[in-house]
C-alpha cells in the first residue's frame, strides 16, 4: 500500500513537492525493515488480547497428548493454541502494508501461506472441540496441502516462462542444472507440503520452531533480494528471478511477527503457534525457495526441520520393520527430553544449530 505513494507523487498535483521523500518508499530494503517493525508492533499490540481471546474460547486449552512426555501433561495443560493467528494477522497487515501490491510472487506466496494455515486451523479446531490430540484424516490434510502446493508451484513454472523455471540448482557448482520439465511441478509442490510438515513436527517444545522459522525467513529474505536483482545475481552467479526481490519484504514481515510470537512463546508459553502456524510458516518458506530457485539450499538452512521430520520417518520405518525404536522418542526433541535434558537446553542448543546451518545455507550463495 505504501509502495502506492510513488505513484501518487508522480500522478497526483501537488504530491510531487514530497517526491524526493517519497522515493524512499521504492527501495526493497526500506520497506523490508518497515515490514519487519511493522509485523512486530502489531503482535506486540494485539497479542494479549489474541491470547485472551482464544483462552476464553477453547477453556482447556490445547489437548496434551499422553504418549509424549509426562512432564507436558502438567507444565502445558491450559495453554490455548492457534497462536499462529497472531503470527499471520502481523505477517498480512505488514506484507499489505510494506510490499509492491502488484508483485505476483508476493500474492503466490501469501496464498500458499494462507492456505497451509486455514489447514492447520481446521485441524487446530479439531483437536480443541474434541479435546483430542487428533485432527481430521491426515491423508485428507496432506491432499489438500497438495492441491495448494501444485497450484502455487505451476503458477511460478508460468511466471518464469523459461527453462530455468523448471530446472533445480546444485548448489556450489556454477552451472550444474537439473531440468524437469513439467515434472518439476510436482517436485516443487514436494518442497512446500514438505517443508509445512517439517516445521509443523518440529513445534513440540516453547519457543522451538518460531526462532529456526525466523532464522531461515532472514535467511531467505537476504537470497530473495539478491536473486532479484540483476547485477547481485550476476556476480554472484545465481539464478536471476526478476520479482522476487519483492519477497524480502514478505520474509521481513515473517521475522517481525515471529519476534512479537516469540514475546508469548518464549518459556512458559502463554500461548502455542499450533498447526495454524507451523504448517503456514512452514508451507511459505516451501514457497520462497521454490520461487527463488534455492530449493536444495532450503534443507540446508531448515536443515533442523528436516532432522525432526526424518527422526520421525525413522523411528515409524523402524518399528514396522522390525519392531524396535531407534529414538527413545520422537520427534528428536523428545528424545532429548527422555534422555534428561532440560527443555530451556534442549531449545537453546537447537536455535544454535539453526544459525549454524543458515550460515552454511548462505555460504552456498558465493562458493560455486
Amino acid at each position: 500500500m505504501f509502495y502506492w505513494l510513488i505513484e501518487l507523487s508522480n500522478t497526483v498535483p501537488g504530491f510531487g513537492v514530497f517526491r524526493s521523500g517519497l522515493n524512499v518508499f521504492r527501495y526493497i530494503t526500506f520497506r523490508t525493515g518497515g515490514a519487519m517493525v511493522t509485523g512486530a508492533l502489531f503482535v506486540f499490540l494485539f497479542g494479549p488480547w489474541i491470547i485472551d481471546h482464544l483462552r476464553l474460547r477453547q477453556g482447556k486449552g490445547q489437548p496434551i497428548r499422553t504418549d509424549g512426555p509426562q512432564s507436558h501433561l502438567i507444565s502445558k495443560k491450559g495453554t490455548p493454541t492457534m497462536g499462529g493467528l497472531m503470527i499471520l494477522s502481523g505477517l498480512v497487515v505488514s506484507t499489505l502494508l510494506w510490499a509492491n501490491p502488484i508483485n505476483p510472487y508476493v500474492w503466490i506466496v501469501l496464498a500458499v501461506t494462507l492456505g497451509f494455515g486455514f489447514v492447520g486451523f481446521y485441524d487446530d479446531y479439531l483437536k480443541v472441540t474434541k479435546q483430542s490430540h487428533s485432527g481430521f484424516a491426515s491423508k485428507l490434510r496432506l491432499l489438500i496441502e497438495g492441491v495448494i502446493a501444485l497450484a502455487a508451484t505451476y503458477a511460478l513454472v508460468r511466471l518464469g516462462r523459461d527453462v530455468s523455471s523448471t530446472s533445480l540448482a546444485i548448489p556450489f557448482f556454477k552451472d550444474l542444472v537439473i531440468n524437469f520439465g513439467w515434472f518439476f511441478v510436482i517436485f516443487g509442490a514436494f518442497v512446500m507440503v514438505g517443508s509445512g510438515n517439517a516445521v509443523n513436527l518440529t513445534d513440540g517444545l516453547d519457543g522451538l520452531a518460531i526462532v529456526p522459522v525466523m532464522i531461515a525467513a532472514a535467511s531467505f529474505g537476504m537470497i530473495s533480494y539478491l536473486t532479484g536483482n540483476a547485477v547481485f545475481s550476476d556476480y554472484l552467479q545465481i539464478n536471476y528471478v526478476a520479482g522476487t526481490g519483492e519477497l524480502a519484504v514478505l520474509c521481513g514481515a515473517v521475522l517481525g511477527a515471529g519476534l512479537g510470537f516469540l514475546w508469548f512463546n518464549a518459556p512458559p508459553a502463554s500461548i502455542f503457534m499450533g498447526d495454524t502456524g507451523s504448517l503456514a510458516l512452514g508451507g511459505m518458506l516451501g514457497a520462497v525457495a521454490v520461487a527463488v530457485k534455492h530449493e536444495i539450499v532450503l534443507a540446508v538452512i531448515g536443515g533442523l526441520f528436516v532432522l525432526e521430520a526424518v527422526s520421525v520417518i525413522v523411528q515409524v520405518t523402524s518399528f514396522k520393520l522390525t519392531g524396535k525404536r531407534v529414538f527413545r522418542m520422537a520427534p528428536l526433541h523428545h528424545h532429548f527430553e527422555q534422555k534428561g535434558w532440560t527443555e530451556p537446553q534442549i531449545v537453546i542448543r537447537f536455535w544454535i544449530i539453526s544459525v549454524m546451518l543458515a550460515l552454511a545455507g548462505l555460504s552456498t550463495l558465493k562458493l560455486r
